[in-house]
């Protein structure tokens, strides 16, 4: 691995977060401000984290940071539900979505202990 770009976890992350922001146009106008852009900052939240991380200069901060896009994928999944519940997505799309999160936190759960066992130094700047 080069970059944090050949991580498949970044790559899955960014493919999100373009589906995130095709869902949420058609959010009501009055959320522009509000859910809209809570669940878009939390989303591209993710792979910046990802990114961010890979960039720093140990283990111990990009395992910070991978734990930091957990918790982001943590808070698009409550803002989710608010969402279905306010009647902006359907509990299909909830449903799709909630599989990428779940799938999204395997990864980067995998990630994480991979690191962890590792002692060698990381393979990428």
């Amino acid at each position: 691995m080069k970059t944090h770009k050949d991580l498949k976890i970044w790559q899955l992350s960014i493919d999100m977060v373009t589906k995130v922001y095709a869902l949420t146009k058609n959010f009501p106008k009055e959320e522009m401000y509000g859910l809209t852009s809570q669940i878009r900052r939390a989303a591209i939240s993710v792979p910046s984290n990802i990114a961010e991380g890979c960039g720093r200069n140990s283990a111990k901060e990009l395992i910070q940071f991978l734990y930091y896009s957990m918790g982001s994928l943590s808070e698009l999944e409550t803002q989710f539900i608010i969402a279905q519940n306010l009647g902006y997505i359907t509990v299909s799309d909830k449903q799709i979505f909630e599989q990428i999160f779940q799938e999204q936190f395997k990864m980067l759960s995998a990630f994480i202990q991979s690191i962890k066992k590792s002692h060698t130094p990381l393979p990428y700047p």
